[in-house]
């Protein structure tokens, strides 16, 4: 009788660089390795039929990875930390996330860490995945060897990132800006959102924001090409939920 298997995980059978591992797949077997997922060891033999879009990789695994966490700081930065035990022909990991928000699917590449090569020593990296917004976040790494093979390695557990617990707004950056600059602000609850720049006699210039945003942190970018070089104001003003923020700051433009 024929038996199927269908793989959607890394099978990884090699604790250290030096251990012998070994995979049998009994006579008929079927064996469905999907994209994305790979069967390593150092001996594979399958008696059966072999299909899908993964990969089988025999042969000691390229990485052993000791650890890899993530922690937010900062309000809403992240930091991603692992340490390897060894390395063969490791050119890299790229570092890959996925979060849960309206209108985002699949996983982004957003990184390239260098590895360490061949080595039997522990290595450690670190990468910061800066500015996000509000919601759950997850990040693996790939993992690839200078003849292109690679493999997944992924956070145990989500990121989170909590909506901030008070209004913010940055002075923009840089300041003298010449001519663009940028405006962090963080608003903690739903609400219409609106920001104006003005010039020195109080006239409007441009409006840069005029929306309703959920809770949350943003940037928003300030042009001033069209504008001559003088002393500006930005205002902010946040209605909703029976609460409102109000704010001013001086912006000098130079060009």
């Amino acid at each position: 009788m024929k038996t199927t298997i269908f793989l959607f995980f890394n099978l990884l059978i090699c604790n250290l660089l030096f251990a012998q591992s070994r995979i049998t797949y009994d006579a008929g077997s079927l064996i469905d390795i999907s994209s994305g997922a790979d069967v390593c060891a150092d001996a594979i033999i399958i008696n059966g039929t072999y299909s899908g879009g993964g990969t089988i990789c025999q042969g000691p695994l390229p990485v052993t990875m000791l650890s890899f966490t993530a922690q937010a700081f900062s309000k809403n930065n992240a930091k991603l930390e692992w340490t390897t035990a060894v390395e063969l022909n490791n050119s890299g990991f790229e570092v890959e996330r996925r979060v849960t928000l309206s209108g985002v699917e699949g996983w982004q590449k957003i990184a390239f860490v260098p590895g360490s090569g061949t080595t039997t020593e522990p290595k450690s990296y670190m990468y910061e995945d800066k500015k996000l917004q509000t919601g759950s976040y997850k990040y693996r790494l790939k993992q690839i060897d200078y003849n292109g093979n690679h493999e997944y390695f992924a956070l145990e557990n989500d990121l989170v990132i909590s909506p901030p617990s008070v209004f913010s707004i940055s002075q923009n950056y840089p300041n003298p800006s010449n001519p663009k600059s940028k405006i962090d602000y963080e608003i903690p609850f739903n609400g219409k959102v609106s920001i104006k720049v003005y010039d020195i006699l109080g006239k409007e210039a441009v409006g840069l924001v005029n929306e309703t945003k959920e809770a949350g942190y943003y940037s928003v970018e300030f042009d001033g090409s069209n504008l001559a070089s003088g002393v500006y104001f930005y205002r902010i003003a946040v209605e909703g939920n029976a609460r409102h923020f109000n704010k001013t700051l001086k912006m000098i433009l130079v060009k």
